[in-house]
């Protein structure tokens, strides 16, 4: 699995080729808008097999998106 950074309007230009490479390729792109990573995008199996992931996974995956998301801790709420 790859994961590659991509700005959200370049995201937007070329959705669908994204939307190919995310299912044929396993590619997970994360999404920055202004420069600051916003969204994920990945497959819907992607998605299921993080969801039934093992610890460690979890793990390995919260850390990437605390890399990425310095502006706020997993599951807090940023704005309300």
């Amino acid at each position: 699995m790859v994961t590659r950074m991509i700005p959200s309007t370049e995201a937007q230009n070329n959705f669908g080729r994204l939307l190919d490479d995310v299912i044929q390729n396993h590619t997970q792109y994360v999404i920055k808008r202004r420069n600051v990573p916003q969204a994920v995008l990945l497959s819907l199996t992607d998605f299921q097999a993080l969801l039934t992931s093992s610890e460690s996974e979890r793990k390995r995956v919260e850390e990437i998106v605390g890399e990425l998301g310095p502006v706020y801790q997993l599951g807090e709420a940023i704005h309300e």
